[in-house]
């Protein structure tokens, strides 16, 4: 296992980022959310809690030129259940669980952004919780040869204490972005959710570093839980 710092530190530019695991105690689950920007537009954002949902807005209404694909409720709260995405598609997979459906029904129906030359991929994370065990699902959707979209699923139906697994979009900072490649990477969780996400900050590239977004939540009582969110503008 690697720590959040061993990992992201060397990518400039990993992009849109999402953890889920477990504490070391096994006490409560790890959910994290990270944005980073290259452009004044994509940078302009920062993350809004409403009840238990988390959005994304613009810092500067005045300066938002496009709200397509960077203005989206990034995570949802489902009963026992948290979403987390990069997209709206946080939004389709909220109505198609409370339909009845299932996450797998959701990636069958959706693809990868259509931001020509960079085709960003959709990335999720759907966190169950029951009799005080916890499950996780990560998927990513991405651009394959021609426009074909390569769907990728990962099912930890046990997750270990202290281990927490990262998915994001890019894996450096080129022309056009490099897409994520392999499998999910295992990190180093903690115990405390300030250090955890002091480290997570601290790791990610300080020139692009957009939005943070943890969240800490007890497997005996799901409505128990911490958060922190840091941002270049918001401090909480």
């Amino acid at each position: 296992m690697l720590s959040v710092t061993e990992y992201l530190k060397p990518n400039p530019y990993p992009g849109r980022g999402i953890i889920l695991g477990l504490t070391p105690s096994g006490d409560a689950a790890v959910v994290a959310y990270f944005l980073l920007g290259r452009s004044e537009n994509s940078r302009n954002r920062v993350f809004v809690e409403e009840n238990s949902n988390l959005k994304t807005h613009a810092h500067d209404i005045t300066k938002l030129t496009d709200p397509s694909l960077i203005i989206y409720t990034a995570l949802r709260v489902l009963d026992n259940r948290v979403i987390v995405t990069n997209g709206d598609h946080t939004d389709t997979i909220y109505e198609t669980l409370h339909q009845g459906g299932s996450f797998e029904q959701v990636m069958n129906s959706r693809c990868y952004e259509p931001d020509s030359p960079h085709f960003t991929p959709r990335i999720s994370g759907l966190l169950s919780i029951e009799s005080k065990r916890a499950q996780y699902k990560l998927s990513i959707l991405k651009k394959g040869n021609g426009d074909d979209c390569l769907r990728f699923l990962y099912n930890y139906l046990e997750p270990q204490p202290g281990e927490g697994h990262i998915l994001h979009t890019y894996m450096g900072d080129n022309h056009p972005l490099p897409c994520f490649s392999g499998e999910p990477v295992c990190l180093i969780t903690n115990d405390d959710i300030d250090g955890f996400t002091n480290e997570l900050w601290e790791a990610l590239d300080e020139r692009n570093r957009v939005a943070l977004h943890v969240r800490y939540i007890n497997l005996a009582e799901f409505s128990k839980m911490k958060t922190r969110t840091l941002s270049r503008f918001i401090t909480s």
